[in-house]
């Protein structure tokens, strides 16, 4: 397993000034550089305290760019749907040459019908979208005198600058919550993968994982070769029943952001997000003990996180990235940071020991 952290503000002005947030959000940035984790991610939502601190990960990554030279940095993700495919592109490779060719780029459709609206695009054009922004942007960083006659973006011919330093691109993921078809197609485009195990059982996310890398296989790669991404809230202290308070805080303000931020699928219904309607009663229904004895939350002591990890590992594979939320916004700088060193010093490296 590869270990990296990621970034999901779900406070607002009267939680933490947003100077705030980021100050400490960088700070970690440098820990986690020394700490020698895997990466650092970002993501991109708006207007509500649930992401809506971070409309745009490039800026952030590119603030994270300059103060490290090692940790890889990850969009997680950002929404073709709401730039033009120029832009973004345009965008993502100066970061790639920016931080010498560290970029890891994540696309995700988006599911938060105020956000569409915002934007004035039609909830139920979020795939076609995505698919088309992906294909673009991909043509952009390898191909000069790109043509290119989408139904929603017609340009061209046109060279973009500057040129990604990974070759032929930076390694491109799809972030999918919920649908096994957008697995599925991810695998045969060769798309790496992002998911969010919170969100479904442990028996939908193995299905998921297995057509996808089926699909990844069947598509002529070379098994194995694929990254898949989990995303988990994580809390650790020397104390489990301070980690477990904590966490339950933490878990507690994440799920009441999130609550307000689904609220208009109370009233919205889109094909392209079959059953999203339920999210409105399922965020009601979200408890912090469920989550847990699910292993949902990477909570506790030291070695009571390496067990949940040991468990994780058996039902996915050890051969997953694990990214974790170790600062919302909640909690203290202080917290997130004891988290880091113990992940680092004293979870990580005991993985696979036993007890």
């Amino acid at each position: 397993m590869k270990f990296g952290i990621v970034f999901f503000p779900t406070v607002g002005p009267a939680d933490k000034p947003a100077q705030q947030y980021f100050d400490e959000a960088l700070r970690l940035v440098d820990l986690a550089e020394e700490l020698g984790f895997d990466h650092v991610k970002m993501v991109e939502h708006y207007f509500f305290s649930y992401g809506g601190y971070s409309p745009d990960p490039v800026t952030f990554l590119a603030a994270a760019a300059g103060r490290t030279r090692r940790v890889r940095l990850g969009t997680s993700a950002t929404i073709p749907a709401f730039q033009h495919p120029v832009k973004l592109a345009g965008k993502l490779a100066m970061l790639d040459n920016i931080s010498g060719g560290r970029v890891d780029a994540a696309f995700g459709r988006a599911f938060l019908p105020d956000e569409f609206k915002a934007f004035g695009i039609s909830i139920d054009e979020s795939k076609d979208r995505f698919v088309e922004g992906v294909e673009a942007i991909k043509r952009l960083w390898s191909e000069e005198d790109v043509v290119f006659d989408g139904r929603f973006h017609r340009f061209g011919p046109v060279t973009l600058l500057p040129r990604p330093v990974q070759e032929p691109h930076p390694p491109v993921f799809v972030t999918t919550a919920r649908s096994a078809e957008s697995c599925a197609e991810a695998g045969r485009d060769g798309h790496n993968l992002q998911t969010v195990p919170n969100v479904m059982s442990t028996e939908e996310l193995q299905n998921r994982l297995a057509l996808y890398r089926a699909e990844w296989a069947a598509s002529g790669r070379a098994p194995g070769t694929e990254q898949i991404h989990f995303s988990y809230p994580c809390v650790v202290a020397e104390d489990g029943e301070e980690a477990r308070a904590k966490g339950r805080h933490d878990d507690d303000r994440n799920s009441a952001a999130i609550r307000d931020a689904v609220a208009s699928w109370g009233t919205t219904r889109s094909e392209a997000y079959p059953g999203y309607e339920k999210l409105v009663e399922a965020t009601r229904t979200s408890h912090f003990e469920s989550k847990m004895e699910q292993q949902k939350l990477l909570i506790g002591a030291p070695e009571q996180v390496r067990a949940q990890l040991e468990q994780i590992a058996e039902w996915f594979g050890d051969d997953i990235t694990i990214s974790l939320g170790v600062h919302s916004g909640h909690l203290s700088f202080e917290d997130a940071a004891t988290t880091m060193r113990l992940m680092a010093e004293q979870v990580i490296p005991k993985l696979g020991e036993g007890a």
